[in-house]
């Protein structure tokens, strides 16, 4: 399954965003992608109030993401923000196109680094697989990458790709851990992990906290090897993945069949 993965770095303009999404899905499918992963906050960067932004997932946002999808016939991946209870907002991935219409909302959210975003996010609560020419493929979203549970129940829903869209925030060490996690989780799982971040956006305002992305984009193998990467720019990845990579990984370090209850 030809994957492609756009990083890119969101404004605060939700309809100057789409102009981004659709020059992707463009350049996605004549490299002949049959998945297009774009980062969480594609909609709007974080650091802005999120409930104005926020639209439900048959909006105008996703119907427009939905129309590029279908008529580039590939299946594409961006976060957004859609209303939830309370006056909060979900962090969703949108997954379209290719007869695919899905949607996960981030279930871990995040409260570390002096950013809560639970303050104004409602967490959701169930484990998203769906099939895209015949390959599994399931869903996290930025600090879901620090634990491992949500990735071998993807796993055992039948996931042999897992998406992650991230806006990783910045600071000593961030990079090194979006890169050891990114082989962890894939271990844990035995599966492709497609992790695609916002680009680094450079420094951020005095006194802000925003997550807005450090890049490193990559994809890694279900043994854990990198396949590709990219650096802290805007930048794109088209890699190939190969189901039968990830059945050779499940015979040869069966962890997910070895598992025993504690």
């Amino acid at each position: 399954m030809r994957t492609a993965l756009a990083q890119i770095s969101s404004s605060d303009d939700p309809a100057a965003n789409l102009d981004l999404v659709a020059a992707e899905v463009e350049h996605a499918a004549r490299a002949g992608a049959r998945l297009l992963v774009l980062p969480e906050a594609t909609m709007c960067r974080f650091g802005v109030p999120l409930g104005p932004v926020a639209e439900p997932v048959d909006g105008p946002w996703a119907t427009r993401l939905t129309s590029l999808a279908d008529a580039a016939g590939i299946t594409v991946v961006a976060g957004a923000f859609s209303p939830g209870s309370g006056g909060r907002v979900r962090n969703t991935l949108l997954v379209r196109g290719a007869g695919v219409h899905a949607d996960y909302d981030k279930i871990h959210l995040y409260d570390a680094f002096s950013f809560v975003e639970s303050e104004g996010v409602e967490p959701g609560a169930a484990p998203v697989v769906v099939d895209v020419d015949g390959v599994g493929v399931g869903f996290a979203t930025c600090y879901d990458l620090r634990f491992p549970g949500l990735f071998t129940a993807l796993a055992d829903r039948g996931a042999q790709v897992v998406v992650v869209a991230a806006s990783w925030g910045a600071g000593p060490g961030k990079v090194e851990q979006w890169e050891l996690l990114s082989r962890a989780r894939a271990l844990d799982c035995t599966s492709f992990v497609v992790a695609c971040g916002q680009a680094d956006p450079g420094p951020l305002p005095e006194g802000s906290t925003a997550p807005l992305g450090v890049g490193h984009s990559r994809v890694v193998g279900p043994l854990g090897e990198v396949v590709a990467e990219l650096g802290a720019e805007p930048g794109r990845l088209v890699v190939d993945l190969d189901p039968a990579r990830v059945e050779g990984a499940r015979s040869t370090l069966p962890v997910l069949a070895n598992r025993r209850p504690l």
